[in-house]
């Protein structure tokens, strides 16, 4: 009896802990272990000079913005064509939101698919030449859904060892066998090619890379992956998120060179929304039974909530500009942007020190990524903090966003920028680095 009635207070004991730690969380006792493990790795990124931290932004993301209550002109940002505070944009997504409501409530295969949705799939084939899109939460979804879905343990992906995280973790996750390539190797695709198509097995074999890589600004070899997956036997898929809205003929993104471009080299096609087109989300093109299959098959997908309906209104509403006159007109005064920066760098006799590390330095003037590669952590910290101090953010990169030795400021143009603050901004690196020097 004294047994039974000791083992009911300690249920009862238990049971009021428990009750505790639900209404009251900060009574929860942490892991100690963990605890100190999560401590002891924080004090080694701080010891590092890799800690990061979040800047908040007050009202709109556009070039002028204000970080921390600071007013700021933004060199850091990938809203390359000044869309992401047009008014027009977002009165589209005010309309969508008084008739559509705030969310979708569900997946898309679930109650989740609305009529915006299904318009922006069906506006985004026809701006792609594609026969079919499908509409993901986010270019990480899209990647990670794509790769699971389509690559098996008895498939290969080959891999430019320079792609986007979403690609290197889907390849990973997917379980086929993975095949870095050193960056923008013809040779070394060429080679992994051959090992794939004469290795055992009857297995697909799959070529991912970006378009524009989005910390070193260079474009990948499109045209020439595209003719050696055709040569192998192999499936291309390109991850255009910095490139779509921008790059090739109508800002179709950077496959469409010309008017008889790459197209049909690039089986799987990869965009986001959130750069170029000032919103959010991304979005997967190809053929029909690509997006019949990833409809089925694509996790990523299947089992997310729908966007809301406001966003894919919005996304309408700036691919309306981005096709239009007005869109030539912006991208226009971005790349007048990116020659006046590249020529001013070079005039101010500094290029020659800064861009070494810059793998493909050329091909950079292109686009609207303009790397400085300082090397140093530290380095890059203090001469980003001096920017700020005078009014303009540009981000710091660090490992292990960019390998080791290789830490840099990330510079973005954008057609919002003016002829002034791009001359501002050169004016001001100039200074902080001879004073630094």
């Amino acid at each position: 009896m004294q047994q039974s009635a000791s083992r009911s207070g300690s249920l009862k004991a238990v049971n009021l802990l428990r009750a505790t730690a639900v209404t009251n969380p900060e009574s929860r006792i942490p892991n100690p272990g963990l605890e100190a493990r999560l401590e002891a790795e924080l004090e080694r990124i701080r010891a590092q000079n890799l800690y990061r931290t979040r800047r908040v932004i007050d009202g709109a993301h556009g070039a002028h913005i204000t970080v921390n209550g600071r007013a700021c002109v933004n060199f850091c940002s990938n809203d390359y064509l000044g869309l992401a505070s047009d008014p027009r944009i977002a009165e589209a997504a005010r309309a969508a939101l008084a008739a559509s409501g705030t969310g979708s409530g569900a997946a898309a295969l679930i109650s989740g698919y609305n009529r915006e949705h299904r318009a922006l799939e069906e506006e985004l084939a026809d701006f792609t030449r594609r026969p079919r899109a499908l509409l993901f939460s986010s270019g990480w979804a899209a990647n990670l859904g794509v790769m699971r879905a389509l690559l098996r343990r008895e498939d290969t992906l080959v891999a430019d060892e320079l792609n986007h995280a979403s690609l290197i973790d889907g390849g990973r996750l997917s379980g086929a066998r993975y095949v870095r390539v050193r960056h923008a190797d013809l040779e070394g695709f060429g080679r992994a090619l051959s090992q794939a198509a004469g290795a055992a097995g009857k297995g697909t074999t799959l070529v991912a890379t970006d378009s524009v890589f989005s910390m070193d600004g260079d474009i990948a070899p499109l045209a020439e992956l595209g003719g050696l997956c055709q040569q192998h036997g192999a499936t291309l898929i390109v991850d255009d998120a910095h490139g779509f809205g921008v790059l090739g003929v109508g800002d179709r993104g950077a496959l469409f060179t010309n008017p008889e471009s790459n197209v049909a080299k690039a089986e799987i096609y990869v965009a986001t929304l959130g750069k170029a087109l000032g919103c959010s989300g991304a979005f997967v093109a190809g053929s029909e039974n690509l997006i019949e299959f990833l409809i089925q098959r694509a996790r990523s997908w299947v089992f997310s909530t729908a966007p809301p309906p406001a966003l894919a209104a919005a996304a309408r509403a700036a691919l309306r500009i981005v096709s239009s006159q007005e869109g030539q007109q912006r991208r226009a005064q971005l790349f007048d942007n990116v020659r006046r920066f590249r020529g001013g760098w070079a005039q101010l006799g500094l290029a020659p020190a800064l861009q070494s590390a810059i793998r493909n330095p050329q091909s950079a003037i292109a686009t609207p990524i303009q790397p400085i590669v300082l090397g140093d952590e530290r380095r890059a910290l203090r001469l980003s903090e001096a920017l700020f101090e005078r009014g303009l953010w540009v981000a710091a990169i660090r490992p292990p966003t960019v390998p080791p030795g290789t830490a840099r400021l990330r510079i973005t143009l954008s057609g919002a920028h003016s002829p002034a603050q791009v001359d501002a901004l050169l004016e001001a690196l100039a200074a902080e680095l001879r004073a630094a020097a």
